[in-house]
């Protein structure tokens, strides 16, 4: 069996941080290298389908479980723009608390004020979508790759967004937020519109993940995709013995782009505890027969394949994580 692990965001660890396990599987395995790329555009070009954008509010409803039929859908999902002088930095969802009471409120508001046009659905409090019923020109990046930044204030002052703006503005959900001292969700960040792709392919017998998005590619691919379990431990007992599995493991990459630096480090051990360490063993064992761990937007992204026979190269020293960034 040969296990696969997608770690967005892991080489921003900092020197303080050893993880044995981790470190074994990196020093003792064969690695490539190859463009940077954020996660979205690397399950694109995996599932083969690089000719086209990547629908991601059509692929985010299929792998919720939701039919878009054949409509175009992009993801709407909720930001805070927060004024800073004469710029507008953007807050994702990922920064927020947002119950799904106030996300169904809000959806249903804009359903409501723009029907016949655009159609809102909340997959889940931070991920909504939006069906479109004409063509829009939006594009590719998800909020939380534009956390920090400033928006273009040509977007910002777009009529759509505009007229979004002022409806969630004046909405009861947020002068409840702002009572509370919380951000408002006064804009949308709409991105990865299209029609759900005819057909998908990739290379894996299964894929865990925990992104709806990932799980809808996984759908339209025709492979099993169950959600992500807790652990290596819990994925082990319920895989299957033969096949090549992918497992994106992607809790990185919100307390990364958010510089939360105490989560960051949190959310590096967990994953030596509960993924790295635990294939390792299994790897010596022989309940596996090879780890691949795949981190696409290092400055080179980095491939590391490591089989049983590997563990043995004493030789090869590990290294703190910060000399493969």
């Amino acid at each position: 069996m040969h296990c696969e692990l997608l770690v967005p965001g892991l080489f921003s660890a900092s020197a303080q941080a050893r993880l044995p396990a981790l470190e074994m599987l990196l020093a003792r395995g064969r690695s490539e290298s190859a463009p940077s790329q954020r996660l979205e555009a690397w399950l694109q070009q995996a599932f083969e389908l690089e000719e086209q954008p990547l629908a991601a509010g059509a692929l985010t409803l299929l792998g919720s479980g939701h039919d878009p039929g054949s409509a175009r859908w992009a993801r709407a999902d909720p930001v805070h723009l927060r004024l800073m002088r004469d710029r507008l930095i953007l807050v994702p969802a990922a920064a927020l608390e947002i119950s799904r009471q106030e996300a169904e409120a809000l959806c249903t508001a804009l359903s409501a004020h723009f029907a016949g046009a655009l159609a809102f659905q909340a997959v889940d409090p931070r991920r909504w979508c939006a069906r479109l019923e004409k063509e829009l020109e939006l594009g590719e990046a998800a909020p939380l790759e534009m956390a920090g930044r400033e928006v273009l204030l040509a977007r910002a002052g777009d009529a759509l967004l505009n007229e979004v703006q002022m409806l969630l503005h004046a909405h009861p959900v947020n002068e409840a937020r702002e009572a509370r001292g919380e951000p408002p969700l006064n804009s949308l960040w709409l991105w990865g519109a299209g029609c759900v792709p005819r057909e998908a392919r990739c290379r894996w017998s299964s894929i865990c993940s925990g992104d709806p998005l990932a799980l809808g590619l996984a759908r339209l691919a025709g492979v099993r995709h169950p959600g992500l379990p807790a652990s290596a431990g819990a994925w082990l007992d319920r895989a299957p013995e033969e096949g090549r599995h992918l497992v994106i493991l992607d809790a990185l990459r919100a307390p990364l782009a958010l510089s939360q630096e105490a989560e960051y480090r949190a959310g590096v051990e967990a994953l030596e505890r509960g993924w790295f360490a635990p294939l390792l063993g299994a790897l010596r064992e022989g309940r596996v027969g090879m780890v691949t761990l795949q981190v696409p937007d290092a400055a080179a992204a980095a491939s590391f394949e490591t089989i049983r026979g590997d563990l043995r190269r004493f030789w090869r020293r590990p290294k703190a994580l910060e000399r493969y960034a």
